[in-house]
């Protein structure tokens, strides 16, 4: 018995929570080594804090995509998790850009740190179980959809995430400056309505959207009927055990995974001060310029317009997926971001920013699609949960190793020039394209009617 095929209504209610994640996220990505710095971290150390993100992730999503597989209570299956990191991440995106307000208790940078480690446990909570809720919910001829739909809405909760601080700056007048080296006013408020539009997305998901039970899951030709009972006390051999079983497909992906990782992770670090050095012409660390400031909104800006592109471009993945496969659609998109990422070093002017980031949008369309579509018809239903979680090794182990990596390669062979940070970040982006052409997608659509 298949599984119905869903509204597009249906199919967009139950992503909308997305958009409140990635608006939340965005904000983070867009501005947290600007408040890092501004708390007094040098850009060499930027890649350090960074770490507590994809370490949490590694240690969260699997506990979480275990529990969400085995749960079931009144309000659903993967809801509550919703909830939960909804109210949390919320909690750390009011209170990291008033790190400065703890500082009779510990030093500012370490409060912005740890607000850092909550903010991506909670968004870790939230985020894993809607991967899953795609594949609970659509058959294998809507998941390239649902996918695309889910990335539209990542797309348009980023732009409003990272526009929030130039808005309040150029529409309402909020200070843009830094007052007693603290963070400006209007990052402190985006964070605000960060996690209020958060919390208000995560709950119109909850309220539209229905789950099935594990009953009806089993009644489906992809739903399996060998559901395992596993006792908590056996989750970590029970993680340990679904890892060595994983399919050919999901490792083959891992090394996509890692060099796109890799990639993004040195542009959410780097780029603000790359951008405040190699175009706006400040030196190393000069975070308490005016001009530093407008860099950082200028990063928040141009990180919008990836965002936008990749909501747009997201309308285009399942038709050109359907005439390519999604194989070599997710390697020309990521051909597309290598060589935006690159292009930056050539720039002069901040207002061409713009372009390289056409580029940098559809590889994040594709990222945030192609791979989770390729990875969901190879793993039993029943431990959709479970194996979602565990692929997110392969996004949080390129994330650490650069965060290892980056800042002693930024400082002791790149002279803290972190414009080459954005370049190797561009050339990994490139070397996942040649890996992704490898990848044997035996799921595809496009694939099955060549065979």
């Amino acid at each position: 018995m298949k599984k119905p095929l869903l509204s597009r209504a249906s199919i967009w209610n139950m992503s909308v929570g997305f958009l409140g994640i990635q608006a939340g996220f965005a904000l983070q990505n867009a501005n947290a080594s600007r408040i890092l710095q501004t708390l007094g971290a040098d850009t060499h150390q930027l890649g350090w804090f960074w770490l507590v993100a994809p370490i949490t992730g590694m240690l969260v999503q699997p506990l979480i995509g275990h529990y969400s597989d085995i749960t079931w209570t009144s309000l659903g299956r993967r809801k509550p998790y919703f909830l939960v990191g909804a109210i949390l991440a919320s909690i750390g995106l009011v209170l990291m850009p008033n790190a400065g307000l703890f500082t009779a208790i510990l030093p500012a940078l370490w409060v912005g740190a740890g607000m850092l480690m909550i903010m991506d446990a909670s968004f870790n909570v939230a985020m894993e179980p809607f991967r899953a809720l795609v594949a609970d919910k659509l058959s294998t001829d809507q998941r390239t959809a649902g996918f695309a739909i889910q990335t539209v809405l990542i797309g348009l909760g980023a732009v409003i995430g990272s526009w929030l601080p130039k808005i309040l700056v150029e529409w309402f007048g909020v200070s843009g400056e830094s007052i007693n080296n603290g963070v400006p006013d209007n990052v402190i408020y985006a964070f605000v309505f960060g996690a209020l539009i958060l919390m208000g997305a995560i709950l119109w998901t909850i309220f539209t959207t229905s789950e099935y039970s594990p009953e009806e899951l089993s009644k489906f030709e992809d739903g399996g009927d060998d559901h395992e009972t596993v006792s908590t006390s056996n989750v970590v051999s029970t993680i340990f055990k679904d890892f060595g079983k994983m399919p050919e497909t999901m490792k083959q992906l891992g090394l996509v995974q890692f060099c796109s990782w890799f990639a993004l992770f040195g542009m959410w670090v780097y780029s603000t001060p790359a951008i405040a050095e190699h175009i706006y012409g400040l030196a190393a660390n000069d975070t308490k310029s005016p001009l530093y400031q407008e860099a950082g909104n200028q990063v928040g800006y141009i990180f919008g317009i990836y965002n936008l592109v990749s909501a747009i471009f997201a309308f285009t993945l399942p038709f050109i997926a359907g005439k390519l496969g999604r194989k070599y659609t997710h390697a020309i998109s990521l051909v597309a971001g290598g060589i935006g990422l690159i292009s930056i070093y050539f720039i002069t002017d901040p207002e061409m920013l713009v372009f390289p980031m056409i580029g940098v949008g559809m590889a994040w369309a594709s990222i945030l699609a192609m791979p989770y579509a390729m990875l969901a018809g190879s793993i039993p239903a029943h431990k959709m949960g479970i194996y979602m979680g565990i692929f997110n090794f392969f996004i949080t182990i390129p994330q650490i190793t650069n965060g290892i990596i980056g800042g002693p390669i930024l400082h002791n062979i790149y002279g803290d020039h972190a414009i080459y940070a954005l370049v190797t970040s561009g050339i990994f982006m490139l070397l996942g394209a040649v890996a992704s052409i490898y990848v044997k997608d035996k799921d595809d659509p496009v694939f099955m009617k060549s065979i």
